[in-house]
Formats: C-alpha cells, sequence, structure tokens
C-alpha cells in the first residue's frame, strides 16, 4: 500500500488556500492518513483515529458599510440643510440632523449575524 502522491498534492493546495486558521486540521488528516500507512505495512491493526478537531470558523466574508454610511450622511446633510434653512428655520435643520444622527447610531447599534 502505497500513500497516493495526488492526495497529499491535493490535500496541500487545500491548505494553502484555505489559509492557517486550518493547519491543526490539516495536520491531524495527515498523520491519521500516516498512521493508517504504517499500520498496514506492519500488518497490525490500524490504530484508531483521533477525534478530529472542530474547524475553526469561516471568516466573515460580509462587509461593514459602517464608513459608507457615515459618508453618505455627511455627503447627504449638506444639501438638506440648506433646504431646511431656506424652508423651516432653526427648527427643521434640527430635526434633519437628528434624524441623521439616529440613522447612524441605530445603524451601529443593529444586531449582527454571526
Amino acid at each position: 500500500m502505497t500513500l497516493p502522491r495526488d492526495d497529499l498534492a491535493a490535500g496541500l493546495a487545500a491548505r494553502r488556500e484555505l489559509g492557517p486558521d486550518y493547519d491543526a486540521a490539516f495536520a491531524d488528516v495527515i498523520a491519521a492518513r500516516f498512521e493508517e500507512h504504517l499500520a498496514a505495512r506492519q500488518g497490525a491493526a490500524p490504530l484508531p483515529a483521533p477525534a478530529p478537531r472542530p474547524l475553526p470558523r469561516a471568516r466573515r466574508t460580509g462587509r461593514d458599510h459602517s464608513l459608507t454610511l457615515l459618508i453618505v450622511s455627511l455627503v447627504i446633510s449638506v444639501p438638506l440643510t440648506a433646504i431646511s434653512v431656506s424652508m423651516g428655520g432653526p427648527g427643521a435643520v434640527t430635526l434633519v440632523w437628528l434624524a441623521l444622527v439616529v440613522l447612524n447610531v441605530s445603524y451601529m447599534h443593529r444586531p449582527r449575524r454571526d
């Protein structure tokens, strides 16, 4: 029985692609394969496989749009302030800025899905 080199090469390629978070799991799989190979070569029964370690959680790929919302709020605040000053006075300006603050604060404290 020989260790398939193609399997090892594919495993190394997958390890490079997944990154260092999966090094421990990759090492466990390779060690188990070598132990099976050595046990088969010696004619002994294969050693029981160790319990696999849980894989680390994948990194979140979703983006945080906090900075985008902040920039858009600032850009929109200029014309909204000008319109509210010309049409409604200081009360309207306060209302516009209060709405922008509430929007940004509520976005920052929203529940996040992990």
